[in-house]
C-alpha cells in the first residue's frame, strides 16, 4: 500500500513539473502576447496619428501650414496666435458653438443615460406582458441609424414648431436605443434577485430600489453609455445640419465645416478651422480620463458572496 502511495506521489510530481516548465517555456504564450502588444501599438498609433497631425496644424499660420511638413513645427509657432484668433473670431462665434455642443452632448448624454438604465432595469428584473415585444422593438432601433431618421424628424418638428430651435437637435438626442439594449443585458446578468429582494424586505420603494442598488451596480454599463452618446452628439453632424439654419444655434461640428467651406476665399480660415478642431477634441479626452477610473470602480458593486 505504501508503494503504490509512494508510486503515485512521485507520478503527481512529475507531472506537475512537467505542467510547470512547459508554463516557464518561451512558447507560444509569449509570442501571443508579442502579437497582441503588436496590434495594440499598431492600432494606437492609428488613431493618435490624425490627433498628432492637429495639434501640429494648430501651431502654424497658413503658409507654413501647406510649406512644411504636417508632423513637423512650422518656422513659426503660431498656437496662441492662432486659438485667440479661434476664441475672438465674429465676437467669439466660437465660444458659443462650444457652449450648444456642451449643452447638446452633456444634457443628452445624462438624460440619455439615465432612460437607459431606468428601461434596461425595468426589462431585465420586472416580468410583464409584451416585455419581449418591447426589446425586440428596441433591437430594432439599434439598427436604424440615426440619419434615416433626420429628415423625418425634422418634418415632425416643423409641423410642431419646433425646427431651428435647442430642441430639434436635444430631444432626438435623449433616446439611446443601444444604451437601453446594453443596460438590459448588464442588469440582468449583474443585478442579482436576492438584492432586491432584501431591499423590499427593509420596506424600500421599487423606485429607491432602483436608485441606491439598480445604479450602482451598473456603473461601468452606464459609463460606457455615457460616454458612447457623448461621443456620438458631440460628434453629429447631419441632424443639426438638418434641422438648423441660425449660426448662433450651430454646434461646433456644423460651425467649423461653415469655416472651413469659406478657405477657398478667405485662406486664414485655414487657421480658424486647425485651431478648432484642436480645442474640439479636449472635451472628449478628459471626460475619457476622468471617467475611466468607474469601470473599475464599479465592477465589484452589489457584488454578492
Amino acid at each position: 500500500m505504501s508503494e503504490t502511495r509512494s508510486i503515485t506521489t512521485a507520478t503527481s510530481s512529475k507531472r506537475a513539473q512537467r505542467l510547470s516548465d512547459q508554463q516557464g517555456r518561451p512558447g507560444g504564450s509569449r509570442g501571443m502576447r508579442v502579437l497582441v502588444t503588436g496590434i495594440l501599438v499598431v492600432v494606437a498609433v492609428y488613431f493618435l496619428v490624425p490627433v498628432y497631425w492637429v495639434v501640429i496644424a494648430a501651431t502654424k499660420s497658413t503658409e507654413d501650414l501647406f510649406g512644411s511638413n504636417g508632423f513637423l513645427l512650422g518656422s513659426e509657432f503660431s498656437l496662441w496666435s492662432n486659438l485667440h484668433e479661434v476664441l475672438t473670431y465674429d465676437g467669439g462665434i466660437f465660444v458659443r458653438w462650444f457652449g450648444n455642443s456642451v449643452l447638446y452632448a452633456g444634457v443628452g448624454a445624462l438624460i440619455a443615460t439615465y432612460l437607459a438604465a431606468a428601461g434596461g432595469y425595468a426589462l431585465a428584473k420586472y416580468r410583464f406582458r409584451g416585455r419581449d415585444l418591447v426589446f425586440g422593438t428596441i433591437l430594432g432601433g439599434v439598427l436604424v441609424p440615426g440619419t434615416a431618421t433626420a429628415l423625418p424628424l425634422f418634418l415632425l418638428f416643423s409641423q410642431m414648431g419646433l425646427a431651428n430651435t435647442y430642441w430639434s437637435v436635444l430631444l432626438p438626442s435623449l433616446v439611446s436605443p443601444f444604451g437601453l439594449f446594453l443596460c438590459r443585458i448588464y442588469a440582468d446578468a449583474t443585478i442579482d434577485d436576492s438584492l432586491i429582494e432584501a431591499a423590499r424586505i427593509d420596506g424600500a420603494s421599487e423606485l429607491r430600489i432602483f436608485h441606491t442598488v439598480g445604479l450602482k451596480v451598473l456603473t461601468p454599463a452606464l459609463v460606457t453609455v455615457f460616454l458612447f452618446q457623448l461621443v456620438g452628439i458631440w460628434n453629429n453632424y447631419f441632424l443639426p445640419l438638418v434641422m438648423l439654419s441660425d449660426s448662433t444655434l450651430y454646434p461646433i461640428t456644423l460651425g467649423l465645416n461653415n469655416w472651413r467651406s469659406q478657405v477657398d476665399r478667405l485662406p486664414e480660415f485655414y487657421e480658424l478651422t486647425t485651431g478648432g478642431a484642436l480645442l474640439s477634441i479636449i472635451p472628449l479626452a478628459i471626460a475619457m480620463i476622468v471617467l475611466q477610473r468607474f469601470w473599475r470602480g464599479g465592477l465589484t458593486e452589489g457584488s454578492v458572496k
